[in-house]
């Protein structure tokens, strides 16, 4: 066997050894991964309604919504907004009053901004007194007209956040996914209303 022929068995050799170990390895951590996603996305559900005895999950049209419920009444509704980012996909966690008046919470769930910047979303760890500003000031947001990002100047109007600094691309971002998912919930949601209330 001449030397070319031996490189080729052995490189073929360690790439199905190297398959096998990766296969395996995604088998043993999927489920594991996917059971953190559950937990990460069922945290998310109950810090994002306004305060609720139990939620109900409804399909509707190809998205799913979590109707917080305070005995027979609905206190809140919850979906998950996903879009692009600066960096890539933003997954977010909203709540939002029954009649999509005014959004309750929100939580990120995953993003891939960049580090120390675009990840302010999420927590900015410069600013001590209160770490989670940027989400907090969704909490009571009214999304009519739309949501709009402020750069360098205090919000006025009840539909307006202020942009982070040096990351106004990711502000932009949530905001711009909020505004789609928002609108396309509301429409999806009241379609199926007669079946959740």
């Amino acid at each position: 066997m001449n030397t070319s022929a031996k490189m080729i068995l052995v490189l073929t050799l360690i790439t199905m050894i190297s398959g096998g170990v990766l296969s395996s390895w995604d088998g043993y951590t999927a489920p594991k991964i996917e059971q953190y996603r559950l937990e990460q996305l069922r945290q998310a559900v109950g810090d994002v309604l306004p305060a609720h005895e139990d939620y109900e999950k409804v399909e509707a049209d190809g998205m799913t919504f979590y109707v917080g419920k305070e005995g027979a009444a609905t206190v809140g509704i919850a979906f998950l907004a996903i879009g692009n980012g600066f960096q890539g996909e933003i997954r977010m966690m909203v709540g939002m009053r029954p009649d999509f008046s005014e959004i309750t919470g929100l939580s990120v769930l995953e993003q891939v901004e960049t580090p120390g910047l675009g990840t302010k979303i999420v927590t900015d760890p410069s600013n001590k007194e209160n770490p989670d500003w940027f989400t907090d000031q969704f909490k009571g947001l009214v999304p009519q007209p739309k949501i709009e990002a402020l750069k360098n100047q205090a919000p006025q109007n009840d539909n307006e956040i202020q942009a982070i600094t040096g990351a106004t691309i990711s502000s932009k971002a949530v905001v711009d996914i909020l505004n789609s998912a928002i609108e396309q919930a509301r429409k999806k949601y009241n379609s199926t209303k007669e079946q959740v209330s």
